[in-house]
């Protein structure tokens, strides 16, 4: 890894895309994409201080600047935001990847044994440090992809004690990874079998103990729930946003992935994102285009579980934004690679590239409130995701299989060799 002390310049690229100045919300046109040709871009410390031509750049250098030359040609994207992952839990859950596509359903793999319950044992019986260790891991081959911040759930814990040691491993491995991890607690993920006679217990010792803990020690300033007739109905989840809303986390729901229904609450209580949408309605998609509630595809989901894709055209005409993550987790998407799978999107659901690379960039950013990242601009931090092409059009055509050549992460410049 090469720290950058001073200026670098770093150039020519055949183009960057800014991602800078486009829509919020709603189609994009590829012709809408900010294209720089010949670019170069220069940074100082960690930021960006100017984007333009390089010949002209390289012109104006002084002697305390040092030139990056890159050779070939190369296109330069923000660095890409995995706004929903499940990165943190012990073992793994191929024999559920093995038994789904053998035909057993979901019930009956939890009656076996398996489901998420299964993540929940073997991640209760992980020390903390292995489950930094995993995070780590998992973390620096999202890097390799390009990806520079990832958010990171807990979920599998599902205690107060539980969900601590999660969300003190995600912390604990922010500071031995290079990309930024966000880390949200998810304690309403599935109700834990010790509380499913009273699950009413479980949701109020959450919020009485385990919320107020995670606020005091600054371990997340966002909350997560799955909304589901077989998990978190409307009724019992109340509680747990109200007291999340009150304590001023920032709010975002699984909903609308088996039933519809759950994102009717995303808007009731303002939440930042509402995340899977796999069976929304034409009616949940209206009430999503009047709200200012992000939506966020989750295609490894549909390709881990063979269900459908979540309506992202219809959101997208209708007037949404459209944030695209990998729900990255050892059982409902096991593959972790986001951008093959924002690629798989667009082909079922016609989204156009600019509405891809929006929706892992500058908009997946959004949905995790942090308008901060995700576009290439003047005084933003410089996370770059540099492709070995000429053509921006290239990196969704080969559908994940052109991975980046370099990643500079808050200014650090990364290649193949140095990744990890």
């Amino acid at each position: 890894m090469d720290k950058i002390k001073n200026k670098t310049l770093i150039g020519p690229f055949s183009q960057i895309l800014t991602m800078e100045g486009m829509a919020n919300k709603g189609p994009l046109s590829d012709d809408n994409l900010p294209i720089i040709l010949n670019g170069g871009i220069l940074m100082e410390g960690d930021k960006i201080s100017v984007i333009g031509n390089f010949d002209a750049m390289k012109a104006k250098i002084k002697d305390n600047t040092t030139i990056h030359l890159l050779k070939g040609s190369h296109v330069a994207l923000p660095g890409l935001v995995d706004a929903h992952t499940h990165i943190c839990f012990g073992g793994n859950r191929a024999r559920d990847y093995a038994l789904r596509n053998g035909g057993s359903s979901y019930l009956e793999i939890a009656a076996a044994g398996g489901g998420i319950w299964d993540t929940v044992t073997q991640t209760r019986a992980s020390s903390k440090d292995e489950l930094v260790l995993g995070i780590i891991q998992r973390a620096k081959d999202l890097l390799s992809q390009g990806i520079t911040t990832i958010e990171v759930k807990s979920g599998y814990g599902l205690s107060v004690v539980e969900e601590i040691k999660m969300l003190e491993a995600i912390q604990e491995a922010n500071l031995s990874t290079i990309p930024e991890l966000i880390p949200t607690c998810l304690a309403a993920h599935i109700i834990p079998k010790e509380h499913k006679s009273n699950p009413e217990l479980y949701v109020e010792i959450i919020t009485k103990e385990l919320f107020p803990e995670i606020k005091r020690r600054r371990l997340a300033n966002r909350v997560d729930a799955f909304v589901e007739q077989e998990a978190y109905t409307d009724k019992l989840i109340r509680p747990y946003f109200e007291k999340a809303k009150e304590l001023g986390f920032d709010i975002t729901l699984h909903a609308d992935q088996f039933t519809p229904g759950g994102s009717s609450l995303a808007i009731e209580f303002e939440a930042i994102s509402v995340d899977h949408l796999e069976v929304s309605t034409d009616k949940e998609v209206a009430l999503l285009s009047k709200s200012e509630v992000i939506p966020t595809a989750l295609p490894g989901a549909t390709l881990g579980l063979g269900c459908t894709f979540t309506p992202a055209r219809k959101l997208l005409d209708a007037g949404c934004s459209l944030a695209i993550a990998s729900d990255y987790n050892p059982g409902s998407a096991p593959m972790g690679d986001l951008v093959t799978q924002a690629s798989i999107l667009g082909t079922f659901q016609k989204l156009t590239n600019a509405e891809i690379l929006a929706g892992i960039t500058y908009r997946a950013a959004n949905a995790l409130g942090r308008k901060d990242l995700g576009t290439l601009k003047v005084d933003r931090v410089a996370n770059i995701t540099i492709y070995p092409t000429d053509n921006y059009q290239n990196i969704l055509y080969r559908q994940g299989q052109l991975k980046p050549e370099i990643v500079i992460s808050k200014g650090n410049i990364l290649t193949k060799t140095n990744f990890s």
